[in-house]
């Protein structure tokens, strides 16, 4: 095990989960295992929290508080601003589904200057998984919520889920976001996570055809910041100029990243096993805000949470025998344990194969080709 530390002394955001619903979606591909349900953050859990995010905010101008976890909108405008309240110097977003985005929201959205992630996955015919409560069709009620962004002269980024790394797609499936103008694109291969048992197995193959395809795209209209581009470049420059950029994940303490549940609880590293328990571990926390500090939850992490140490294992595992260490790092905490019945130990996930192999390997395959 190296000698260093695992964890930095501190994070660079937190999850706030505002509400567990996801009012109106009902994504088939979602990982949320409390979705159709309300239950409210109290006002008590973001001032809790808010008393070590000060702090580190004070230290850290681009400290960020990201609203995600269920719909952040469906909390009402009333209470968000209430949670948001305590904090003070630290960047708010929220990652939304758009289709409850008026002009009221809007003006409240610059009024506190939150900056805004929409998750839509493309075109229409790309966009199936993501359907209402009521089974009906989510593009066009997203696509208005958009309209609106526009029309108020809000930027925003874009989250996608890829269920079918087509390679046929990939160019029409950037041109969308390019027309849409959005700053940044994060596309995430669908994943066997949380409540979703029956994710697609991508081929690998075709998946790396995919990101090469999209990588082309991206070269052919650089407009907005494709955010796996940007990771394997910035990859890629340090090996040739022999230095660790800020993003490698191999070279650089993990990031705590706490998610803090509506309830308080807290979820260091990975904020898909929020909600859920195991028979072994519990329900994944270090600690709740409002018993413990969050900066000694931070502090104590590797004490405090029983499952992280075998996370490490699972870590130096793929250190010790995958290739593609240096630049994944580790398969993520919540891929390990979904796709390996329980264990935090085992080594390459379907979601490394597709999504960090498969990615380098897709931009490595471009760039030979456009070498000259």
């Amino acid at each position: 095990m190296p000698s260093r530390s695992r964890l930095a002394s501190r994070p660079r955001a937190v999850i706030m989960q505002p509400t567990t619903q996801c009012l109106p979606m009902d994504c088939t591909y979602c990982y949320l295992p409390f979705r159709k349900t309300k239950h409210l953050m109290p006002t008590a859990v973001a001032e809790a929290a808010a008393r070590s995010v000060n702090r580190w905010a004070a230290e850290d101008p681009a400290f960020e508080v990201v609203w995600h976890g269920g719909e952040p909108l469906a909390t009402s405008r009333e209470h968000l601003a209430a949670l948001m309240a305590p904090f003070r110097g630290a960047k708010h977003s929220v990652q939304t589904n758009a289709a409850l985005l008026d002009d009221a929201w809007c003006e409240f959205l610059l009024e506190h200057e939150v900056y805004v992630g929409v998750s839509i996955d493309g075109p229409e015919d790309m966009n199936t998984h993501r359907v209402t409560l009521a089974g009906r069709p989510g593009f066009h009620v997203a696509m208005r919520g958009i309209d609106r962004l526009h029309r108020h002269g809000i930027a925003f980024s874009a989250i996608a889920v890829v269920s079918d790394p087509d390679p046929a797609d990939a160019a029409r499936f950037y041109e969308f976001f390019a027309e849409l103008g959005v700053t940044t694109l994060g596309v995430n291969v669908e994943e066997t996570e949380g409540v979703n048992y029956h994710a697609p197995q991508a081929d690998p193959a075709r998946s790396t055809e995919f990101w090469a395809a999209l990588a082309d795209a991206w070269r052919s209209n650089p407009v907005i910041q494709l955010r796996e581009m940007t990771r394997v470049m910035n990859f890629a420059s340090a090996v040739l100029h022999s230095h660790t950029p800020a993003s490698a994940p191999a070279d650089m303490p993990w990031d705590p990243l706490p998610t803090i549940a509506y309830d308080g609880g807290v979820v260091m590293l990975s904020p898909e096993l929020a909600g859920f328990t195991d028979k072994r571990f519990g329900d994944f926390t270090t600690g709740n805000v409002l018993r413990d500090g969050l900066d000694v939850l931070v502090a104590e992490t590797e004490k405090r949470t029983p499952w992280i140490t075998e996370f490490w294992k699972g870590v130096d595992a793929c250190r010790a025998t995958c290739p593609f260490f240096a630049f994944c790092g580790g398969a993520h905490p919540a891929n390990r344990y979904f796709e390996h019945e329980g264990r935090f130990d085992g080594t390459r996930t379907r979601y490394c194969t597709t999504a960090k192999i498969a990615l380098l390997e897709g931009v490595a395959r471009h760039a030979s080709a456009h070498r000259h």
